[in-house]
């Protein structure tokens, strides 16, 4: 075996190394990337089956407080929005301030016992708290994926390959200050 021969085979092998390493970076963006998108559409889902069901929580609360509307009138406005977003950012605002509005609704039940204790609201008042915990779930699990994506697109060697395919930092699902303020149990 020639030197030139040696030389040659080193070369291919490194060549292989390369692609493979390569091919293994890309595979991992890949996967981080579709992760996270996942994640959000788990998260989508969750959100579109709330805003579904909220017209239901309307008309059993409408005929109870016919002079709240203005509370019933955001939730189908956010509704409509929630609908009509066409960005993550966009549907994770809309997400956020529904919840809100949501609690502003229960709030404003507490001072309406007939509609309190009437069983069709007690239920939608079930589900929606039950839909609340799966979307707080599925927020944390979209939180953990982001998190995994965007550090695996700033590692090094990742970064470089990530610029090149035009992979960008995406933003976690915030928790806004108002909706971390909590003042106690008012009796």
């Amino acid at each position: 075996m020639t030197i030139q021969n040696i030389a040659l085979i080193a070369g291919l092998i490194l060549i292989i190394i390369f692609f493979n390493f390569f091919i293994r970076i890309y595979n991992k963006l890949v996967m981080l990337k579709n992760n996270y998108e996942k994640a959000f559409r788990n998260i989508d889902v969750i959100l579109m089956q709330r805003a579904d069901e909220v017209p239901e929580l309307v008309k059993v609360a409408s005929k109870f407080m016919e002079h709240e509307t203005s509370i019933l009138t955001n939730l189908t406005k956010l509704r409509t929005d929630f609908l009509n977003a066409k960005t993550v950012e966009e549907k994770i605002d809309n997400a956020n301030e529904f919840s809100k509005t949501m609690k502003n609704l229960f709030a404003v039940s507490e001072n309406y016992p007939t509609l309190s204790s009437n069983s069709n609201f007690l239920e939608l008042q079930k589900r929606v708290s039950q839909m609340e915990d799966k979307i707080a779930d599925r927020r944390e699990f979209f939180n953990d994926s982001v998190n995994l994506y965007n550090v695996g697109i700033q590692e090094f060697p990742n970064f470089i390959l990530a610029n090149l395919i035009g992979y960008k930092t995406q933003h976690l699902f915030d928790v806004t200050p108002q909706d971390k303020k909590y003042d106690g149990i008012q009796f």
